[in-house]
C-alpha cells in the first residue's frame, strides 16, 4: 500500500520564485515609468464622427502616458465635457495604443428658451446649441427665460427631465401623427401634441408612463383621432377618455 507525501519546497525552489516574482515587480515598475508601453495613438469608436474628433481632443494629455498608467477615472474626468457621450470602455491595445468605444447620448427633444434652441439627450443632458433648429423633427419643449438655466453638457431637472422621459421611448415606437410638442404644465401634467390639427395627449404625470404610452397609441391606431383635433386622456389608465372634434375631410 502506497502513502502520498506532503511535499515541501525546498530553499532554492522558494528562492528562484522570489526571484522571479522579484522581477516581474522590476519590469512593471519600469514599464510604468518608461516609454515602453507610451500611449502613441488613439482609437476612437463609435459615436458621430464630431463627437470622435471632441474625445480624441480631451484625450491627447494620454499621449505619452504609460498605458498601465491609464485609468478609467481619469479618462472619466477627460470626457466629461463632452457632452454627447453618455459612456465609455477603454482597451489597453498593447504596446502603444488605447482604444475608446463610446456610447452615445440619444437625442430626443428640442429645447427652447426664447430665441435659443438646444439639443436634448433621453437622459436631459443638454448635448449641444442648435443653431438652426428648423432643420429638426425632433419634438420641441418650450421652457421661458429664468425658469431654467441652461449650459452645454448640462443634466436637467423637471420639467425638461419629464419631457425628456416622455419622448425617448416614442423614437421607436412612434404614436400615430407623430409628437410636435410636448409640455408640462402646473395644473394638468404632461401632454403631447401630435399630427397636424393639434391633438393632445394627456398623460399627467411620468408615472405608468410606458403604460400610458402603449393605451394611447392602441386607442389612437383604432379610432385614427389624430388626424384631427381634440385630445386623448390616459392619464388615469384604467380610465381613458377620448374627446373628437373634427377629422381631416369629416
Amino acid at each position: 500500500m502506497f502513502q502520498l507525501g506532503v511535499l515541501r519546497p525546498t530553499p532554492r525552489s522558494l528562492l528562484v520564485a522570489l526571484l522571479i516574482v522579484g522581477g516581474a515587480v522590476a519590469l512593471y515598475a519600469a514599464a510604468l515609468d518608461t516609454s515602453l508601453f507610451a500611449v502613441r495613438s488613439l482609437d476612437v469608436r463609435g459615436g458621430t464622427p464630431a463627437a470622435r474628433a471632441e474625445v480624441e481632443g480631451a484625450l491627447k494629455p494620454e499621449l505619452g502616458q504609460s498605458l498601465l498608467k491609464v485609468g478609467y477615472g481619469d479618462l472619466e474626468s477627460r470626457l466629461s465635457s463632452v457632452s454627447a457621450v453618455q459612456s465609455f470602455r477603454f482597451d489597453r491595445s498593447f504596446p502603444h495604443t488605447l482604444r475608446i468605444t463610446l456610447h452615445a447620448e440619444r437625442p430626443v427633444l428640442v429645447l427652447r428658451q426664447g430665441s435659443s434652441a438646444y439639443l436634448v439627450s433621453a437622459t436631459s443632458r443638454v448635448i449641444r446649441q442648435l443653431t438652426q433648429p428648423r432643420l429638426s423633427g425632433l419634438p420641441r419643449m418650450y421652457v421661458s427665460k429664468g425658469a431654467v438655466d441652461i449650459s452645454v453638457g448640462q443634466t436637467l431637472a423637471a420639467p425638461v427631465a419629464a419631457g425628456a422621459a416622455v419622448v425617448a421611448p416614442l423614437v421607436s415606437t412612434p404614436l400615430p401623427g407623430g409628437v410636435r410638442l410636448v409640455s408640462d404644465t402646473t395644473a394638468g401634467g404632461l401632454y403631447v401634441v401630435i399630427g397636424g390639427h393639434g391633438f393632445q395627449v394627456r398623460l399627467g404625470d411620468v408615472g405608468d408612463l410606458r403604460l400610458k404610452l402603449a393605451i394611447a397609441r392602441r386607442i389612437l391606431h383604432e379610432t385614427g383621432a389624430a388626424a384631427g383635433s381634440g385630445y386623448l386622456d390616459v392619464s388615469v389608465p384604467e380610465r381613458p377618455v377620448l374627446a373628437q372634434n373634427s377629422k381631416v375631410g369629416g
